[in-house]
């Protein structure tokens, strides 16, 4: 592509792809398509970002195009790939100034810079960084800047890069510039600070964002760029320094004025000090170990002292608390339970801690934990008031600790309370005791407080559990304290029920329950919606633990049904909804068929809510669980739910709709258990197996995983249910179908998979073995021939053997059809082949391990008898192996792992289950005999090993 004469052409294309008109972009967009593998069109494209008189829109997507196609042609193995002449000249111009007027494009511009670095850095491109360096020193401000963001881009990039060569260069890398990244970033910081200092407003901004990239640089640098940074003295020297220069910074706070855009610009400079800390923390805490004491006194003395007050701000302390449990809890600063194994490194780094964490120091911490942070805030109590469902998610962890200051305060406290039990634990009590008896309502400052000491006691639930008596408080304080109705006792009546909650799976005794399910009950009916919501939470942590009593249950589950479905309609955010509905999942669960008097209510609600929820996937995945759960609590009586229940499976399980990404796991679940529950497959239920085919109908590539998910696993338990529900109707509707996409799984799926989809043609020729047969007939010769080469997996093996034995003796034409054909395949004499199938069962039948699977191969082989063959006869002595007395009498019904579809009606049917081994060979030798007459027989029988002749007397003893 010549660029004098293309530069106008693309230029014009460029600017109808940025038309509104579909008519126009989209023959735009497919002239571009075109250009794309075209040599010389990427020097084109950067003439024309680089070129500032143009249109803005044009130069980026000029930009966009020149970087998308890094990521496709710049590799030298890519198809089209760029030649070697060409890159060279683009790496040129990239970096021939740095002086983009627009600040999306310029960060635009150093970010494909930097994938180009990431290829061709240093090697093929030596000259970049030396140019960046050189570049970042010039005094005018916009090339200057340019130049440093392009600067950081480069060293992020390359900083993320993990091969063992490429980490060598980096290192290599930051050992060469580590020195100039500490100057320039000391410059930019001494002249924010300066123009701080004096007042220069206009120029804050400008010098505060040169201070950050330099920051940003430098963080890369430090956590990325060395194997051991503790024994780099300027390493040290930089993060040592980290200290003194939060604290100038956080007193800029105060004199920077109201400017949003530097505050903000500063408070994110403060963040990056503390990730700086947080990241070498997380990837050198040996190399970290000469700052924990200064960390711990920085952090400590910010959030838990005065010192921090009027300077700090919310995400500047979550950061502060994140450093101190980082440093609590980290593994390398913990000695082996035999101290003197452990390395010189961790005893020092804990003496460190010890020395710190003084009695004084963690009284200081947990007391200001609870009293301060603990305590609810004025914003809290009035979004309480006016938005309680917002309220009530944001209180149950809405935001991730590490970003959020209640739950991080409260992750702080677990953590240190863990570490410093037998300090804390007696401050703790010490707070709990003075706050015994009720507190005045008119005192909301004690009301909190209270309500911050109960938080504390929640959250050491397992650390107290032998300093308090749980059965005794609840029964004496809590209890009491749950039945104060004041409205401005809300706040105790919620953390009480919460607390409880914490405490029923550590200790609460059995024979309280009932007086909690009566608390439970009254508070359903508070009059705020917050403290009945907790309840509810509370209520499912009581019917999830393992002491939970139905009998004890029974007694209040009508009302609390009742009153969670009045809860459930009472609520409007989709949060609260999923959660309530979380909860009557919980509960039906656990009473099952005892819920049946009491969910009409709900069995009518939920088609609404269904409707409702329509742009709620994950509400709509609530639903679903509450589905399951109600299914199997309704058993057979559930065929009144399907004409909503199965338009839900089949919206829930359709791969061609948007929702199947959220819907289809509970979806799949709701569909099985609804058959497992059905007495019979009706023609709607039936209908909806058409949703089947897409979900088998995998990539290739993706087979191996797939197969072995959960979804695919519940995918061949439907089929199954479908064959032993409605055989004939299934198999005539689906079997074409089904067969044809096994077949294409077969070949290309793990071992897991395959045992999966032969299972089910076992099934098929177990239930119907007249039409089984005919509908799976294409797989029976890739089990035939599993089965002549010797199949290696023996589960496989044992599936295939099961597969053959129900072709054998449950439709012996069949058989005989198919040995014909597998004969001419094999070039071989039917007898022949029929021979080396029989020595390959009988040599692998210790594959099968299921008594079950044993007895039919012991069936399908004696089945052969009567016959002339002496191989046959002699299998009959081998194969009864295992069998013993009880055994040969026929498999009882109710020995055997059935299926939730196996009914004993099904299995009366099977000769496994209705034959007699013992009785079955005394009759086929007798046949046998009386074929031959008793002088051939008894001739045959010579030749048979006499172990063999042994055995099979013994095991006709009685006969």
């Amino acid at each position: 592509m010549d660029l004098n004469s293309a530069s106008s052409v693309v230029l014009q294309v460029l600017t109808q792809a940025t038309s509104q008109d579909t008519a126009v972009l989209k023959p735009a967009e497919e002239q571009l398509k075109q250009w794309e593998t075209q040599p010389g069109f990427y020097s084109v494209l950067l003439n024309i970002f680089t070129n500032h008189t143009l249109d803005i829109n044009v130069r980026w997507l000029a930009v966009l195009y020149f970087k998308h196609g890094i990521d496709r042609y710049w590799r030298r193995v890519a198809p089209h790939a760029l030649s070697e002449e060409e890159k060279s000249t683009l790496r040129a111009g990239l970096i021939t100034n740095f002086n983009e007027p627009i600040n999306q494009i310029a960060t635009q511009i150093a970010v494909l810079i930097a994938k180009v670095a990431r290829l061709d850095c240093p090697r093929q491109w030596p000259e970049l960084i030396p140019t960046l360096v050189e570049s970042v020193k010039v005094q005018d401000d916009l090339r200057q800047h340019r130049a440093l963001l392009t600067f950081y881009h480069v060293t992020k990039t390359l900083a993320s890069k993990r091969l063992a060569a490429d980490r060598k260069l980096f290192y290599d890398l930051a050992s060469g510039i580590y020195n100039f990244a500490c100057s320039l970033w000391n410059h930019h910081t001494d002249t924010f600070l300066q123009q701080v200092s004096s007042g220069h407003e206009s120029a804050v901004l400008s010098s505060l964002e040169r201070t950050l990239l330099s920051l940003k640089v430098l963080r890369k640098l430090t956590v990325n760029g060395f194997v051991e940074p503790h024994k780099n003295m300027e390493v040290m020297g930089f993060l040592y320094g980290i200290f003194e220069r939060l604290k100038q910074f956080l007193e800029c706070s105060r004199s920077i004025g109201t400017d949003k855009a530097c505050r903000d610009r500063l408070e994110k400079t403060i963040i990056l000090f503390t990730k700086v800390l947080l990241d070498f923390l997380d990837q050198h805490p040996i190399s970290f170990t000469p700052l924990i004491q200064r960390s711990l006194e920085f952090s400590v003395s910010y959030v838990f002292t005065e010192v921090g007050e009027g300077v700090t701000f919310e995400r500047f302390i979550v950061q502060c608390m994140n450093l101190i449990k980082m440093i609590v809890k980290n593994y390398a600063y913990k000695p082996s339970k035999n101290f003197e194994d452990s390395s010189p490194e961790t005893i020092e780094a804990h003496k460190i801690k010890m020395a710190f964490f003084t009695y004084p120091t963690l009284t200081e911490i947990c007391r200001r934990l609870v009293s301060h942070y603990f305590l609810l805030t004025e914003e809290e109590l009035t979004m309480w008031e006016e938005d309680p469902e917002g309220f009530t998610v944001e209180e149950t962890g809405g935001d991730s600790w590490k970003y959020s200051l209640r739950p991080c305060t409260e992750v702080l406290f677990i953590d240190i309370f863990h570490e410093y039990n037998q300090t804390l634990t007696p401050v703790l009590l010490e707070m709990m005791q003075t706050l015994q008896g009720p507190t005045n309502v008119e005192d909301m400052n004690a009301l909190l407080i209270k309500d911050a000491v109960y938080n504390a006691v929640g959250l050491a639930a397992f650390e107290l559990f032998d300093s308090v008596d749980f059965d005794q408080w609840f029964k004496n304080q809590l209890l009491p304290e749950l039945q104060v109705s004041h409205n401005r006792y809300k706040p105790l009546r919620r953390r009480v029920i919460w607390l409880i909650g914490q405490w029923i799976s550590v200790k609460f005794k059995s024979d309280l329950r009932p007086m909690l399910y009566e608390a439970i009950c009254n508070l359903l009916q508070d009059q705020d919606l917050v403290v009945r919501i907790e309840t509810a939470t509370t209520l499912k942590l009581t019917v999830d633990d393992f002491e939970f009593r139905t009998d004890q249950f029974l007694p209040y589950l009508e009302t609390m049904f009742t009153l969670l479905f009045q809860l459930l309609q009472q609520v409007t955010e989709c949060d609260t909804k999923m959660h309530v509905l979380h909860v009557l999942s919980c509960v039906i669960e656990r009473v099952n068929v005892q819920i049946r008097p009491y969910v009409g209510c709900l069995v009518q609600y939920l088609p609404l809510l269904w409707k409702q929820s329509e742009e709620h996937n994950m509400l709509r995945c609530a639903i679903l669980t509450t589905l399951i759960h109600l299914v199997q609590g309704l058993g057979a009586d559930s065929k009144n739910l399907y004409p909503f229940l199965l338009p839900v499976i089949q919206l829930s399980t359709d791969v061609s709709q948007p929702p199947h990404v959220y819907l289809l796991e509970d979806g799949l679940e709701l569909w099985l258990v609804t058959l497992e529950n059905s007495p019979c497959v009706t023609p709607e239920s039936l209908r909806i197996f058409q949703n089947m085919s897409p979900l088998l109908e995998l990539p290739s590539s993706c087979l191996a995983n797939e197969l072995s998910s959960e979804n695919l696993r519940t995918c061949f338990k439907i089929i199954n249910g479908y064959i032993f529900l409605s055989s004939t109707e299934f198999l005539q509707t689906y079997a074409v179908g089904l067969c044809q996409s096994f077949c294409e799984l077969l070949p290309e799926i793990t071992t897991e998979g395959q045992v999966q989809v032969l299972k089910v043609v076992e099934n098929a020729l177990k239930v119907n073995p007249v039409l089984g047969p005919q509908m799976f007939q294409p797989i029976l010769p890739y089990v035939f021939r599993g089965v002549i080469e010797g199949e290696r997996y023996p589960v496989v093996m044992s599936i295939y053997l099961a597969v053959m034995g129900r072709v054998l003796l449950q439709n012996a034409s069949f058989f005989s059809s198919l040995l014909n054909k597998m004969a001419h395949e094999f070039n071989q004499e039917m007898d022949q082949l029929l021979g080396n199938v029989i020595e390959m069962w009988v040599d692998r039948v210790d594959n099968i391990t299921q008594p079950e699977r044993k007895k039919l191969s012991a069936l399908a082989l004696l089945s052969l008898l009567p016959s002339d063959n002496r191989q046959q006869l002699c299998c009959c002595g081998e194969i009864t192996q295992g069998h013993n007395e009880a055994g040969a009498g026929g498999i009882c019904v109710s020995s055997l792992t059935l299926s939730a579809f196996s009914v004993p009606q099904l299995a009366l049917k099977d000769p496994v289950h209705t034959v007699s081994l013992q009785q079955f060979i005394y009759e086929k030798l007798k046949a046998q005999q009386e074929m031959l007459g008793e002088q051939g027989f008894q001739s045959l029988m010579e030749t048979v090993d006499t172990e063999i002749v042994t055995q099979l007397q013994e095991f006709l003893q009685g006969f």
